[in-house]
């Protein structure tokens, strides 16, 4: 795992949810109120918009350097933003082809849904990957595709196994701030966020309630 990279409350960009506001505004309203972390992600955005776009969530970070961007995907537009890293999806570049685009220092992380994708990227060679996406713990309309919902128990089941693999976790897939504790107890290093705060009128309000939610329940490495 990458050093500095605190997963706690990680946003996840929703480009129509943010909408009447700009993304960057609500990426910078988030981090205020106790984002950690922020993946750019925009499925019909094409690279152009996608690149601006990055960009764009880059400067509103600024302020703050130790809220690391993540880009969706999209390896070119990462290493042109030189962003902090990049994460990929089972349809999109394999993680190893990735990690030699991007060097050792870069963060990637990788969406898994079942225990044989997670033996998949447990198998890759030592720092291939440094983080799993444990997706959907419920089935989310952001992404309907997602497969199967894991649910807290499955997503417990996984968390471990990744943690005794020497990866971080993070859930997501339908989390609110009603149900980030339950989630955050399942010995993930922290919970992914999209529509919560994207289509929150107070995205700073909406983080800080997620994190008081999270208080206490997520366990230190």
């Amino acid at each position: 795992m990458r050093a500095g990279f605190d997963p706690r409350l990680y946003l996840v960009t929703d480009t129509l949810l943010c909408a009447p506001r700009s993304v960057p505004e609500v990426v910078a309203a988030a981090v205020s109120g106790g984002v950690t972390a922020v993946q750019v992600r925009d499925k019909t955005a094409g690279r152009r918009d996608l690149l601006a776009l990055t960009r764009a969530v880059q400067d509103a970070l600024r302020p703050t350097p130790d809220v690391r961007l993540i880009v969706n995907d999209a390896v070119d537009v990462a290493l042109l933003t030189r962003a902090d890293g990049v994460h990929v999806g089972q349809d999109d570049l394999p993680p190893a082809d990735v990690r030699g685009l991007l060097g050792p220092d870069a963060l990637i992380g990788v969406s898994v849904g079942s225990a044989a994708e997670l033996d998949a990227v447990l198998a890759l060679p030592a720092g291939t990957a440094d983080l799993v996406g444990l997706s959907p713990v419920w089935s989310t309309p952001t992404k309907p595709d997602a497969g199967a919902a894991l649910e807290l128990d499955g997503t417990r089941a996984l968390a471990a196994r990744a943690r005794a693999g020497g990866l971080l976790s993070v859930a997501i897939g339908g989390i609110s701030a009603a149900t980030a504790a339950a989630v955050a107890g399942t010995g993930v290093d922290g919970i992914c966020v999209v529509s919560d705060i994207c289509a929150a009128a107070d995205p700073a309000a909406a983080a800080r309630t997620l994190r008081s939610a999270m208080a206490g329940e997520l366990v230190a490495r």
